[in-house]
């Protein structure tokens, strides 16, 4: 019997958690709590228009930890965080939520949402329809779905759940056959090609570059993970890829929106510097 990967240890924990939140809250009680809900946002529309004008669309993340880099901040709130991303020009914002891996938390996103106007998705891995319309009671404006974490007919299901609550969908695939099923099935704008295999944790910028070519006109490209310096950043925008999700190399950061400036906006921290001396 082979050992499970990390990415089926954190889907088998998320059967568990499901059902342990289904006892305390039911699925009526969140729909309700989601008609409540603030008005989404418009994750998807607010990246489509600035990728549109061919300035970087960065979808910050905010992450206290991981499996396979431990503790990546130490001093972590939430709101300081996304109002320090929303000041250096984030476009959206990314909160992890999974508790067990990746220490985060359903009040970060709810914290991060209520101090800045940027859109924002719940970064976890859905697994249930429950899981969608807990993130719309939340505040997300928009929810992952992992293609290598769901067959087709799951992954359709979760959609059209998102669908029905006003949840915009990114969907994100590793490799061609993820991207075919992904493009299949769905029919979000959003793809994001992870440059770190979620069974490994491996990293490569060459992921997203050898699927940009089967990634139809009509569908906007964002690479996620291993953008770690401006040359990253230019490897991309020399592709005609303008959407990023970037956690680690912001968190790592003593001030995380100066960092995301420095990455993708380094005219502005010129011109900072110059106002200051």
């Amino acid at each position: 019997m082979s050992v499970p990967t990390v990415l089926e240890r954190i889907i088998a924990r998320k059967f568990q958690e499901v059902a342990e939140r289904s006892a305390r809250v039911s699925l009526g009680e969140l729909e309700r709590l989601a008609k409540a809900a603030d008005a989404p946002r418009g994750f998807a529309r607010a990246l489509i228009e600035q990728a549109a004008r061919k300035q970087p669309a960065v979808i910050a993340e905010i992450k206290k930890a991981s499996p396979s880099k431990g503790v990546i901040r130490e001093n972590f709130v939430p709101a300081e965080i996304a109002v320090s991303y929303e000041k250096g020009g984030a476009t959206c914002l990314s909160v992890l939520t999974d508790v067990d891996y990746f220490q985060g938390a359903d009040v970060y996103l709810q914290q991060a949402r209520a101090a800045v106007s940027l859109p924002v998705i719940r970064k976890d891995f859905m697994v249930d329809p429950y899981q969608i319309v807990e993130a719309r009671a939340l505040g997300a404006d928009c929810v992952l779905l992992i293609v290598s974490a769901l067959d087709d007919v799951k992954m359709a299901e979760l959609a059209a759940t998102a669908k029905d609550v006003g949840l915009d969908v990114l969907v994100e695939v590793h490799d061609g056959d993820e991207l075919e099923r992904a493009l299949k099935t769905l029919d979000t704008p959003l793809v994001g090609v992870n440059n770190r295999n979620l069974h490994t944790f491996e990293v490569s910028l060459e992921t997203t570059l050898d699927l940009l070519p089967r990634i139809p006109r009509d569908r906007l490209a964002i690479t996620e993970s291993g953008i770690l310096n401006r040359a990253d950043v230019e490897l991309m925008e020399i592709n005609e890829v303008y959407s990023f999700l970037v956690g680690e190399a912001f968190m790592r950061a003593e001030q995380p929106g100066l960092e995301l400036q420095r990455l993708f906006f380094p005219e502005q921290v010129k011109k900072t510097v110059q106002q200051l001396d």
